[in-house]
């Protein structure tokens, strides 16, 4: 059942809603409750939940759940592309994170449907709960997902309360001709978007498989989840106890719907024992000098974490990675939409190059070598890597970035102007490459100049730091 749309509450708004107004980019929010019961998974008997992806699993009876999905569709149906983008919320700091107003969503037409799937994205971690119904009890109080092993059948039934063959007596979609649903899911999402792929996507429809077109893993570790027993720890280990994932297992090799992993080099070093090729339903991107969460992408976070719990966060350290992965994400779900539509699949990418014992090679200044190459990386003014500047659980995600000295802008580039000139060419070829949409060169440019400015203030600054 679906009831909605979900006004009111003690804040007044969703939780984690876009920071900008949707209205005045031609586009709808509306948030929605979503009641049913949720097929839970087990094994088939004997059957081995191993590497090579291809998991049996088969329903073991239902639990009932209430939860909530936020819908940003296009107001206009003649701008709507027919495709819309079901987000896995990720819940790994104990409230969720999700990020769906990308250029690409908004400027070409999809609908993106963010949906709570997890017990930990409703009630929280127990010693410090800032899930929903702790967030607004008032808007919220009523959500109820008892244990993440339902969390599975609830991303298929969020994908069909939103797909071509919904009910439509409360139509969360507005009546838009919706033609292809991708499943999308980040980091911890993406490790159980790989259960699900592997697991229950091959189910029949009445047992909660084939609910999409199409499956993005962003940032992706190599491995998925428990089908059964995969609610996390009451709270993940603590600062250096907690261990960054490794590839355990691919993704099965007879889809009959696309799949495509999109990383980083931290990710690709993760995954480099589970890597495969590319074929008609697959693809792996992998950028160099990208890693998991960017300058960007953190201030972002803090501003909305500003905004809905009230408290400024700590400021993101200048020394973190600060090439942004938005737009690498938004070219590569450009390609996928291409993909589910029936068209050609995205354009295959070089993989990062590693040593035998699984180092990063890199090149003459400090950047990866191989893998796709976004022009900050082409042409770059800083040592823009995974490899971190504290050895923290957070400071393993956020990498690092080292800016070049004068001596060192002034050789590569002789000033702003050639420097710029290269970026741009290092652009274009980024463009052509199908890595980087047309619409954000001028932004890149743009940024670049910025950081031009920034690694010679810096350098200037603290010359000790900038080897």
């Amino acid at each position: 059942m679906i009831q909605g749309p979900v006004t009111g509450g003690a804040h007044g708004w969703a939780f984690n809603r876009p920071l900008i107004d949707l209205a005045a980019k031609g586009f709808v929010e509306e948030e929605f409750f979503l009641t049913g019961d949720a097929n839970l998974y087990t094994p088939v008997p004997g059957a081995e939940l191993g590497r090579d992806g291809k998991w049996a699993v088969q329903p073991k009876g239902k639990v009932a759940f209430k939860t909530r999905f936020l819908v940003y569709r296009p107001a206009d149906p003649a701008t709507f592309n027919g495709t819309v983008v079901v987000c896995w919320n990720n819940v790994t700091a104990g409230y969720e994170l999700f990020f769906g107003e990308g250029p690409e969503v908004l400027e070409d037409g999809y609908a993106y449907v963010c949906a709570t799937v997890q017990k930990v994205g409703v009630h929280g971690f127990e010693d410090n709960p800032q899930g929903l119904a702790a967030w607004d009890a008032e808007r919220y109080g009523t959500l109820s997902i008892p244990t993440d092993d339902a969390s599975y059948d609830i991303f298929s039934q969020v994908a069909r309360a939103v797909g071509p063959g919904r009910d439509t007596s409360v139509d969360p979609m507005g009546g838009l001709a919706v033609k292809q649903v991708i499943g999308l899911g980040a980091s911890q999402s993406a490790g159980r978007l790989s259960t699900y792929i592997n697991a229950v996507h091959p189910l029949p429809a009445e047992q909660g498989g084939h609910a999409f077109d199409g499956y993005m893993l962003q940032i992706y570790f190599g491995s998925g989840t428990a089908i059964e027993g995969s609610d996390p720890p009451v709270r993940v280990a603590p600062g250096n106890a907690r261990p960054l994932p490794r590839g355990q297992n691919l993704i099965r090799d007879d889809l009959d719907v696309p799949a495509m992993i999109v990383n980083t080099e931290l990710e690709a070093k993760a995954c480099l024992k589970v890597r495969q090729p590319d074929t008609e339903r697959f693809r792996t991107w992998e950028a160099a000098g990208l890693t998991h969460v960017s300058y960007q992408a953190q201030l972002t976070r803090n501003e909305k974490f500003q905004r809905d719990f009230g408290t400024t966060p700590a400021a993101p350290s200048e020394q973190m990675n600060r090439i942004y992965l938005q737009p690498f994400y938004d070219a590569a779900l450009h390609h996928m939409n291409r993909w589910v539509s029936g068209g050609a699949p995205p354009p295959s990418q070089p993989l990062i190059e590693f040593t035998e014992d699984g180092q990063v090679i890199r090149d003459a200044h400090g950047v990866a070598k191989g893998g796709a190459r976004l022009p900050q990386a082409a042409a770059p003014v800083a040592m823009n890597s995974a490899t971190p500047v504290t050895d923290d659980f957070a400071g393993r995600l956020r990498g690092s970035n080292k800016p070049f000295d004068a001596a060192k802008l002034d050789a590569l580039y002789g000033d702003e102007a050639g420097y710029l000139s290269s970026f741009r060419k290092a652009a274009d070829s980024a463009v052509a490459a199908g890595v980087l949409m047309p619409r954000d060169v001028e932004p890149a440019v743009a940024e670049a100049a910025q950081e031009y400015r920034r690694a010679r203030e810096v350098t200037a600054r603290e010359p000790a730091a900038a080897g």
